[in-house]
Parts: C-alpha cells; sequence; structure tokens
C-alpha cells in the first residue's frame, strides 16, 4: 500500500481504502504471469476481511471494464491491448453487428454467428479472427464481459400456446421466447415488458418473463412508455435517492450561503424558451475598459449531489435529462431540478460563477471561477428579449426598463463574439428543427419548425464562452477531465466528399486536412446555390460524432482547441463533473489529489457518451411514431417533398411544411432499372438517363403507414394506378409484355 503512487486519493474517497487500479495492474505487469487472488493479495500485502472484500469488488470491476482477464484457473492478468480488444456491441436489425473499442480507433465487424449469442451494448472481449471482403476486421467474441439488456419492451405474440416478444428496440434483433406460464395474463398483440431470465448463446434464443403489460398498442402516450422501457431509461427513484432528498427544503440555508461571494444585488437574469421548467443559467454583462465583464451563473448542483452518495450514483446511472415532445424525465429529483437548483425568479440560489473579461475583437482576455450566492432579478424568455432588442417592442421596454441597458450591452457582447465566430472559422449548418403541436387527445396536430432568434443566440454565445474557459482552467492546471470532443473527419469521408464536390466543379479549400474554417468559408461561398441544400446535407454526413472524453482532442465544428460542458449540471452528468473539478482547483487542489482518476474519467466518458446516444435514439423513436400516427389518416394523398437521403434501397424524402420523412423503394421505381452512386449520392436510371440526386425536389404520394416499425412508404404519383392496373391484367391470366423480363426484379 506505501507504494502506490495514488494512495491518498483512495484515503480520501474510501473507508477503507485498498490500492488502486493504476498499482494493481502496476502488479500484476512486474508478475509477468497470471496471479490468483490470493497471491495478488499477498503482493499487496492486505489481510483484514474488508480490505480483501474490497480487493475482489475491485478486481470484478477492472475485469467488466476490460483491464484484466480471469483464466479458467483463477488467475488474474493484464489485457493485453495488442491481441485483445474491450468494447462495446453495435447491433444491426439484420443480425449482424460492430464492435466499438473503449479506446477508440476503427469499428469491428461482428458476424452474425457471433451475434448469435450477444445482444446489443454488451460489453466484450474479442481478438481479431480475420479480414472480410470489405477490408473490415472481424471479431471473435474471447468473453463476454457485461450484459446490458436485462430488461426489453416489445409486442407479444402467442402462437400455438408458445409465447414470444419482438422487441420494439430493432437493434435487439432476437425474439424473446416466452413460456405459457411467464405470460402474466398478457394477451396477444399488447405492449409488454420483459425480464430476461436467460441471456442467448450460440445454440439458442433470449429467455424471459412478462413483468408488466402496458396497453394496448396505440393507447395514448404508448409512445413514450414503449421508449423509456425499449432504451432502459431509469424512471423511478430508488428509496435511497428519496431518502437523501427528503431533508431538502425549498430555501438555501443560510449557513450554506456563507463563504461565498455575494451576488445578490447584481441584475443577473435568466433567458429561456417559453416551456422551460429548469433553470440552470443567468447571465449579466456591462461595458469594461478593455471590453466587456460577462457572467455566468450556473446553479451549484455539485453542493447537493456528493460523490459516493445515492443521489449521484443513480445521476450517473441516468447521464443526462431525457426531453421528450411532452414529458421530462430528468436526471436529478424535482426538489433539486426545479427547486433548490432551478434559478427561479428573486430568490437566493447557490452558484458557481464563470466572471469573464472579453475585448472589443471578441477574445477571452481572462477569467475567473468563485462559489457565490444570486438572485435572478427576472424570468425572460427567448421571444420577450428578441422584442425588446430587435423590434423595439414598446410595452415590455417599459416593463424592464431597469434591466434593459444590460440586455442591450448583450446584444452588443453577442454581435461581437458572432463576428469572432465567423474569424475564428466554427461551422455554422442552417438545419430546421421541429416540436409537435398536440390536441385535446393527446394526439399530434401539427409539426412545426423552431424558430431561433438573437435571445437563442446571445444564450448560446456566452455558454460558449463559459465552457471555454473551463477547459482553459483544467489546461492551465493539468488537471484530468472530461472534455467535449468533436474530432475532425476521417480521411476516407474527406475523400469521398472531395469527389462528390468535384463532380458538381466545386473544391473544398484545406487539403487533405480541412479545418472548420475551410468548411465555413465553402459553405458562405455556395450558400446561394440553388442545391445548397444538398450541399450543406453532404457536408455535415462527412463530420464525426462529438463525444466525452479525457483525452483533449479539441472541437472541430466550433474550431476550439479544447472544450467542456460547464453550463447544465442540472440535466448532463459530465457538467457536474467538470464543476467538481473548478471546485477543487479553486479550493487549492491539484491534480495529484484530485477525486478521479484518468482510468476512471475514461470510463464515465463512455457512460455518458452512451447515455446521451440512449436519449437521442429514445427522442428519435417517439418522433418517428408520432410521426407516422400523424400520418396515418393520409395515405393516398400527394405531397411536395425533398430528397434527404439516397441509398441502394431507395429515396428517403423530407416533406416540405410538415417535416415528416419517408422512403420511396427502389422496387416501386418501376419505369426503369436504377443504379446506386455513393460518391454522387444519387440513384440513376439505366435506359431513361432519369436521376434521382440528394438535394431534388420531389412529388411522393403516401402509400402506406407502419407504426410497428416506425415506417413511412411512399411512391411517386401515378404508381399505385399502375400496380392496381398491372395487378388486374395479372389476374386475368395475362403473360407479361414482351421484353419486360419475366420474374425480374428492379433492383439498385
Amino acid at each position: 500500500m506505501e507504494r502506490d503512487p495514488f494512495r491518498l486519493r483512495e484515503a480520501r474517497k474510501y473507508e477503507n481504502p485498498i490500492p488502486s487500479r493504476e498499482f494493481i495492474m502496476q502488479v500484476l505487469e512486474e508478475a509477468g504471469e497470471p496471479r490468483s487472488f490470493d497471491e495478488i493479495a499477498h503482493a499487496l500485502e492486505l489481510t483484514g476481511e474488508g480490505q480483501l472484500d474490497g480487493l475482489q469488488r475491485r478486481l470484478k470491476a477492472m475485469e467488466r471494464d476490460g483491464q484484466l482477464l480471469c483464466n479458467r484457473r483463477g488467475g488474474f492478468c493484464r489485457v493485453n491491448r495488442q491481441d485483445l480488444t474491450a468494447g462495446r456491441v453495435l447491433a444491426h436489425p439484420d443480425g449482424f453487428g460492430f464492435l466499438r473499442p473503449d479506446e477508440g480507433g476503427e469499428d469491428m465487424f461482428l458476424s452474425a454467428k457471433q451475434m448469435r449469442a450477444l445482444m446489443h451494448n454488451d460489453r466484450v472481449l474479442v481478438r481479431v479472427d480475420g479480414v472480410d471482403r470489405r477490408g473490415r476486421r472481424e471479431a471473435a467474441v474471447v468473453e463476454v464481459l457485461e450484459r446490458n439488456t436485462h430488461k426489453l419492451v416489445g409486442r407479444l405474440h402467442i402462437e400455438a400456446g408458445l409465447g414470444f416478444v419482438v422487441p420494439d428496440n430493432k437493434r435487439l434483433h432476437q425474439d424473446v421466447v416466452i413460456a405459457k406460464e411467464s405470460l402474466n395474463g398478457a394477451v396477444h398483440g399488447q405492449m409488454v415488458t420483459v425480464e430476461i431470465l436467460e441471456q442467448p448463446t450460440k445454440y439458442s434464443q433470449p429467455i424471459g418473463r412478462v413483468t408488466d403489460v402496458l396497453g394496448d398498442h396505440m393507447a395514448p402516450g404508448m409512445e413514450i412508455d414503449v421508449a423509456i422501457h425499449s432504451h432502459g431509461i431509469p424512471v423511478d427513484w430508488p428509496e435511497a435517492v428519496i431518502e437523501e432528498t427528503a431533508g431538502l427544503g425549498e430555501e438555501v440555508p443560510e449557513a450554506a450561503k456563507q463563504g461565498r461571494e455575494d451576488l445578490r444585488k447584481l441584475p443577473l437574469v435568466t433567458i429561456d424558451g417559453e416551456d422551460a421548467r429548469d433553470f440552470d443559467d443567468a447571465v449579466y454583462c456591462e461595458p469594461s475598459p478593455r471590453g466587456w465583464r460577462l457572467l455566468v451563473c450556473i446553479a451549484d448542483v455539485s453542493a447537493y449531489v456528493l460523490p459516493g452518495t445515492a443521489l449521484d450514483r443513480e445521476a450517473t446511472s441516468r447521464g443526462n435529462s431525457v426531453y421528450f415532445p411532452d414529458r421530462v424525465i430528468p436526471m436529478l429529483p424535482e426538489a433539486l431540478s426545479n427547486g433548490l437548483c432551478s434559478i427561479n425568479p428573486q430568490v437566493d440560489r447557490l452558484c458557481m460563477c464563470c466572471e469573464m473579461v472579453i475585448d472589443n475583437e471578441g477574445k477571452m482576455i481572462r477569467s475567473r471561477f468563485y462559489e457565490a450566492v444570486m438572485r435572478s432579478h427576472a424570468r425572460l424568455t427567448y421571444n420577450q428579449v428578441s422584442a425588446m432588442l430587435v423590434d423595439g417592442d414598446g410595452e415590455l421596454c417599459a416593463k424592464y426598463a431597469e434591466l434593459l441597458p444590460h440586455l442591450h450591452d448583450l446584444y452588443s457582447l453577442y454581435q461581437t463574439l458572432d463576428s469572432g465566430r465567423r474569424q475564428r472559422g466554427a461551422i455554422d449548418f442552417d438545419t430546421v428543427e421541429t416540436r409537435f403541436l398536440f390536441n385535446a387527445d393527446k394526439k399530434v396536430e401539427r409539426v412545426v419548425p423552431v424558430q431561433r432568434n438573437d435571445a437563442h443566440k446571445i444564450i448560446e454565445e456566452c455558454m460558449l464562452c463559459a465552457n471555454v474557459a473551463a477547459a482553459r482552467l483544467f489546461q492551465r492546471q493539468k488537471l484530468p477531465m472530461l472534455y467535449r470532443v468533436h474530432d475532425e473527419p476521417s480521411e476516407e469521408k474527406i475523400t469521398d466528399l472531395r469527389e462528390f464536390l468535384g463532380e458538381l466543379g466545386l473544391r473544398l479549400p484545406g487539403k487533405k486536412k480541412p479545418k472548420a474554417g475551410d468548411y465555413a468559408t465553402f459553405l458562405n461561398e455556395v450558400r446561394e446555390r440553388p442545391d445548397f441544400h444538398l450541399i450543406q446535407t453532404v457536408l455535415l454526413r462527412s463530420l464525426s460524432q462529438a463525444v466525452y472524453s479525457p483525452e483533449n482532442l479539441g472541437h472541430f465544428g466550433l474550431s476550439y482547441p479544447a472544450y467542456t460542458h460547464f453550463t447544465s449540471p442540472i440535466r448532463r452528468y459530465p457538467d457536474l463533473l467538470v464543476h467538481r473539478g473548478i471546485k477543487h482547483l479553486v479550493k487549492g487542489g491539484t491534480a495529484e489529489d484530485f477525486d478521479y482518476s484518468p482510468s476512471e474519467l475514461q470510463s464515465l466518458g463512455e457512460l455518458c457518451s452512451t447515455t446521451e446516444r440512449r436519449a437521442d435514439d429514445a427522442t428519435r423513436d417517439v418522433e418517428d411514431w408520432l410521426k407516422c400516427e400523424f400520418m396515418l389518416d393520409k395515405v393516398g394523398e400527394v405531397f411536395n417533398g425533398i430528397i434527404g437521403g439516397v441509398n441502394s434501397f431507395g429515396l428517403f424524402v423530407e416533406l416540405e411544411e410538415i417535416y415528416v420523412t419517408g422512403l420511396v423503394h427502389v422496387t416501386s421505381l418501376d419505369r426503369d432499372y436504377y443504379h446506386f452512386d455513393p460518391i454522387g449520392h444519387r440513384l440513376s436510371g439505366e435506359r431513361s438517363g432519369e436521376v434521382f440526386r440528394l438535394g431534388d425536389p420531389l412529388s411522393v404520394q403516401v402509400a402506406a403507414v407502419n407504426l410497428d416499425d416506425r415506417k413511412i412508404d411512399f411512391v411517386l404519383p401515378g404508381t399505385e394506378k399502375r400496380e392496381k392496373r398491372k395487378g388486374r391484367r395479372d389476374e386475368e391470366g395475362k403473360a407479361p409484355e414482351k421484353g419486360k423480363g419475366k420474374g425480374k426484379k428492379r433492383t439498385g
């Protein structure tokens, strides 16, 4: 224990500290061969029952995280990263899958044979088993480290007395067998939740039992219940969390305000949407001799959610709040998210303040962080602020006359920051977000675009500044932390992009490794072209996905060398970690005595990236369901749309004005044989030369809506009539026309 370089960190975190993961790995490396539990305990000089239990739990956790491997004789050894790879399984609905390595790098292919014993998001240890004909590395499973799916939701089918549930999540590609005695009263066709009793193996499907009947397939609100259960989003609060929050009042105790800077007289305000429920950021701006003094105050969630508590464990598990169209699943209980950690007007709140000085060119000269107590002077909405600053609304200007000068200062600062953003080269895509409007029966009445105004952009720029200031602090102090990483596009995607643009007579600047500024400059140059929508879509798809990682790779899209998330600890766990890191530094701590090791941050980064994707997938499922439900009574109608995606199997078309996407399958394009060009993002007719290209306008007719699969099928207007005529000819026994090729299928 005395040799453990991280013993002080472990002593602060645990009442009965045990050797750190890093030291255990060092001991095994020095041994050079597998060691049993007793041998490891002896080498670490552990004897007490509490220490031995702690070591056993730690070894299991390291095994689960892919750091160690336990052989058949019970010996533990380090995982050789050159030979074995740990990662998450990403299943495909068609039965195959991919392994996403924990430590980054290229995904590995998992064949349908390997996937028989796996389910989506399981963690496994694999070895490379060859290279397929596409040049992809194929993986063979060595060991399942962690099962991810223990419950699921789906639609029950009963045939000949035997039940099986088809999972609603299409990534769960295996049906679950339900014995008659495990139906729990459920009947054919109902939506049910299932507990997995036996995980799949190479030779058998998963076996489960029905635990709850959610209800009939089309019941109002069913889409959200299904998404919550399907993606395993925690909803109910554990008893331990309820007990920890039971003592929290509605007001901040006076004792908690002591030792903090008092900002209560400063006219800080919150600016959010009309339907916002929690307010975690407040802003204030005033001129300074060198430009502007900007304060971004964020609710001090870390004052209430302490490491090691049940509340912290639950927040870690949730990772983030999940926002459905008419419901929110919060990361923190309401006593915090809508209470003590919500910056409501005219009440005292604890906060972490980021105070910045920004010069007249939009550059941050200096920044500092500190704990404070604040009082919001007004709860403003984006529309109100825009009406005052842009439209000069007299009534609102009179109502908020005392705050108006500070709002004008914020607007002036935004205009400078926006200019700096363009000079920096941040990419600004012109995309459309939508929201649903419901009627009294909770059915979708309309799908409408979300209008962004300058007030949205003011707050966005203020939050960007605070996030950058936090990242710079960690860089200066060399404190390990989770960064918001947006890596540069891969070489393969850049090559494909250049080939596509070359066909249009265009060239993306930046040679082999274009920067964000090259993207931004290019977008501005082509903004007035009629095919701008097409070009922007292809550029957007060339970018990688942003993740949380302790390795700072910068943020490509925003063109920042270092970026993190500081501004929403109510709804994002990485922000809470960032607050803890800032507090640690503010109180004089260093990297050596920080509570989180790089390996722990790596695991937390992976977890938070996973919960973020989980939330995105769940909300997308709900939106797709609602859009399908909205289109059920529109079968046969014709709409104008834009081709938003092209594949070998057809065209994805987004309808104008109602923002719903459906598929024109290639088999319905029966006038010709069509070939798919992935570089040109188009389908081309073999004989006619007719071309369907990404971004092209296209009129379509709604052919069918499948709520189970969340799919909408389109055809070209008139296709349905031709199909009916063709069907009648076939029924009359007439042979196909000469030259049509009997039995031949038109595919891409």
